[in-house]
């Protein structure tokens, strides 16, 4: 159930195989002024041995283990933490992806992708390369359902 409350945190689940720019979005809250210290990006690789860089959490396919069970500490408190949104910006899913939009308990689901609708509360149909785009859209967005 979709509350009516204004948006204070935002996390964010990216596909750094697709879109690993996440500076725009910490720029881009702060354009929006949404200042929280609890806004939460976290990113999801293929490859197993790519490096914890600049990200708050990395997690891969080694992350889960049998019958999709969480082997990782960070993925678990994210998926338990109330969110006002979560952005899974994403087109090219995959089950570990679409398992932590789905397992998370944020409160408006916001997808990329048309691949099963039923994960998202708003679906923003367009490529993770046009942040610019998503930007104005995500925005438009917050306001028409006065959330911002």
């Amino acid at each position: 159930m979709v509350n009516n409350k204004k948006v204070n945190t935002i996390a964010v689940l990216l596909n750094v195989d697709e879109f690993d720019d996440f500076e725009a979005f910490r720029a881009y809250f702060k354009e929006l002024q949404l200042l929280s210290p609890k806004h939460r990006i976290i990113a999801y690789s293929s490859n197993d041995k790519l490096e914890l860089n600049h990200w708050d959490t990395i997690y891969s396919p080694k992350d889960f283990g049998w019958k999709g069970k969480l082997n990782n500490i960070d993925l678990k408190n994210f998926i338990q933490e109330d969110f006002d949104v979560l952005i899974s910006y994403y087109r090219q899913g995959g089950l570990e992806l679409d398992m932590i939009t789905t397992l998370s308990k944020a409160n408006f689901k916001v997808g990329l992708s048309r691949n099963d609708e039923r994960l998202y509360d708003l679906i923003i149909d367009l490529d993770p390369k046009q942040m610019n785009i998503f930007k104005k859209e995500f925005k438009k967005y917050l306001n028409i359902l006065n959330k911002i």
